[in-house]
C-alpha cells in the first residue's frame, strides 16, 4: 500500500496543452457526425468541459453551443452525480443525435453515464480518459492511469517554487 495521497500522482496540464489536445480531438470528430460528417451542437459538461468545448466548436464552425450542469465532485471527492442544469430540449431533440457532448475527462464514468442515460445518441467525447470510465465515453485523446490526479490550468495558480536542491 502507498503513502502516497490520491492527488500527489499529478499530471499537471498547461494552457496550451489543453489547448493542443482539444485541438486534437476536434480534428478526430471532424467529419464524423452523422448528417453528412457535421455535428448540429456542441454541449459542454461544466465546468470542465467549457474550455475544451470552445476550442471544439471554433475548430469544427459548430455556431449552437450550450451546457449541461453536472456535480459530482466537491474538491477531490466524488460523489453522486446529479444535474443541476439540462441543455436546451429543442438543441437535444428526443435523444442527442447528432450532438457531441464535451468534457475534459472521464474518470469512474459517474458522471457520463447519467447523462449517456438521458442522451443515448449523443456523441460523448472527452480530452482524458482514465481506464474505469473509459467505456462511457465514444472518443478521446489521451489515457492516463486510473490513480493519477489530473490538474487542470483553471485549478492553479503560477507561485514559486523551491528548486529542488534548495536555495
Amino acid at each position: 500500500m502507498s503513502d502516497r495521497l490520491p492527488h500527489e500522482k499529478g499530471f499537471h496540464i498547461s494552457w496550451d496543452q489543453i489547448h493542443r489536445d482539444s485541438r486534437a480531438l476536434a480534428w478526430r470528430l471532424d467529419k464524423h457526425g452523422p448528417d453528412g460528417g457535421d455535428w448540429r451542437a456542441v454541449v459542454a459538461i461544466t465546468r470542465g468541459g467549457l474550455a475544451p468545448a470552445m476550442i471544439i466548436a471554433r475548430e469544427l464552425d459548430i455556431r449552437v453551443v450550450d451546457t449541461i450542469s453536472v456535480k459530482s465532485y466537491s474538491h477531490q471527492t466524488q460523489a453522486e452525480a446529479q444535474v443541476l442544469k439540462a441543455p436546451q430540449a429543442e438543441i437535444m431533440g428526443a435523444d442527442g443525435e447528432g450532438v457531441l457532448i464535451i468534457d475534459d475527462l472521464v474518470d469512474t464514468g459517474k458522471t457520463l453515464e447519467l447523462v449517456r442515460k438521458m442522451y443515448p445518441k449523443a456523441h460523448f467525447a472527452t480530452v482524458y480518459a482514465k481506464p474505469q470510465g473509459r467505456a462511457m465515453v465514444d472518443s478521446f485523446i489521451t489515457e492516463v492511469s486510473q490513480d493519477t490526479w489530473i490538474f487542470f490550468p483553471w485549478d492553479m495558480a503560477l507561485q514559486y517554487v523551491e528548486p529542488y536542491r534548495g536555495t
